[in-house]
């Protein structure tokens, strides 16, 4: 322990009498981690809000859709595979949701449209046209008020609940309950305020307003084809059980062949976080190769730092060798050295990383969390370059004669 604190108080001596140099090192290694904070709090944060978003939808549910835009395309040259599938449909659903191992099927329709309240105007407002049980995958509350129930929903019933950011827009401070608004040109009755979980890019803080789906497709404008479901297993039944299920009842009212490939696609959480994976390794190459582009230019650094400090201190090597001092004592101390220059280049890269990572989550919608992990492998990163680098200069160090060395003027 006293070899390591000499060690670390001779290398912050260095610092504090040759501050050029140091900063030009420290510099190096200090971009080096700052791109490993910054880039690592950005995968943290949106691997964190991906994993908050989807246990809003529950730990079982899934995805059935007509066609999803992270799976395998059949024919890659084929550049709308779509095309050749047919859209999914209510009468599908609601088979589906008589499944015994199906507790429900929520399904969901999109569309845009003008919403006016009195002489104010959201333009282009995103509507989802849902059914009753939405609010079951949705996440997120609904207060004041209530979302619309299964006979409204039945009877295409002309209510809406609208988005917090919406009741802002159009209500103020005025209590949105009761109020009517018109959708599309038709008047609709406000019935509810959702207040969405926090999305993964902020999206819950555009306006948006939910209506029943019968609603949607009977009032509101709207691209047909695209109905798809979230569909919920009975708590008691497995979802590779569920999707089994939910798979052969598609395959069999649509009349596949056993041979023939499915005509749908279906969605898990898992599979899904294995696509957003892999769209993030990209992200994480360029984080290892910019951080590494920065750690060797403070490693080449360290070199030329303790190589001076080699030549400046060789009268000292040789008195230490002559008073018993062994080469492994030498070099022991000059490792410690250069760890500790390359160490505090690594802090100072994590407090602007995390500066930085702490700026983008407050002023924009990208989420960024600092893990401790991140923190850990910044500086064993900076140890390890100091090690790495400050072998050399240590070995020449250590092997210095000390005839020689104490001759040394």
């Amino acid at each position: 322990m006293t070899a390591l604190f000499e060690g670390i108080g001779i290398a912050l001596a260095s610092l504090r009498a040759h501050k050029m140099r140091a900063a030009l090192t420290i510099l190096g290694v200090a971009i080096g981690v700052m791109v490993v904070m910054v880039i690592g709090a950005l995968i943290a944060g949106f691997d964190k809000g991906l994993s908050d978003m989807l246990e809003s939808l529950g730990p079982k549910t899934f995805y059935v859709g007509r066609y999803w835009g992270g799976a395998q395309a059949e024919d890659p040259d084929d550049p709308n595979p779509w095309r050749r599938r047919p859209p999914l449909t209510i009468e599908e659903a609601q088979r589906l949701e008589a499944l015994p191992t199906i507790a429900f099927v929520v399904v969901d329709e999109n569309a845009r449209a003008d919403i006016e309240f009195e002489n104010k105007r959201a333009s282009a407002v995103s509507i989802q046209g849902r059914d009753a049980d939405w609010p079951m995958v949705a996440g997120g509350d609904i207060y004041p008020g209530r979302s619309f129930s299964n006979l409204e929903d039945l009877a295409n019933s002309r209510v809406v609940v609208v988005n917090d950011k919406l009741a802002s827009q159009l209500f103020g401070n005025r209590d949105p309950l009761g109020r009517r608004v018109k959708v599309a040109g038709l008047p609709y009755d406000v019935i509810g305020v959702y207040h969405p979980p926090t999305g993964l890019f902020g999206e819950g803080d555009q306006p948006e307003v939910f209506i029943p789906y019968g609603t949607l497709v009977k009032h509101v404008p709207y691209w047909p084809g695209w109905l798809d479901y979230f569909v919920a297993p009975e708590d008691s039944v497995s979802v590779q059980r569920a999707i089994d299920d939910v798979t052969v009842a598609l395959r069999s009212m649509r009349g596949l062949r056993p041979s023939d490939p499915d005509n749908f696609d279906v969605v898990t959480q898992d599979r899904y976080l294995q696509a957003v994976d892999s769209m993030t390794m990209m992200f994480r190459i360029v984080m290892i190769a910019l951080s590494s582009v920065g750690l060797m230019v403070g490693g080449v650094g360290v070199v030329a730092i303790m190589m001076i400090s080699v030549t400046e201190r060789t009268r000292e090597i040789g008195v230490r060798k002559a008073l018993g001092a062994t080469r492994r004592e030498i070099m022991w101390q000059f490792l410690v050295e250069a760890a500790t220059l390359t160490l505090v280049g690594g802090a100072v890269g994590m407090i602007l990383g995390g500066t930085i990572a702490y700026t983008i989550g407050k002023v924009s919608p990208v989420p960024a969390y600092v893990p401790l992990t991140s923190v850990v492998a910044a500086l064993l990163a900076a140890a390890f370059t100091g090690v790495l680098f400050g072998l050399y200069p240590a070995s020449r160090a250590a092997r210095l004669d000390p005839v020689e060395a104490l001759r040394y003027e």
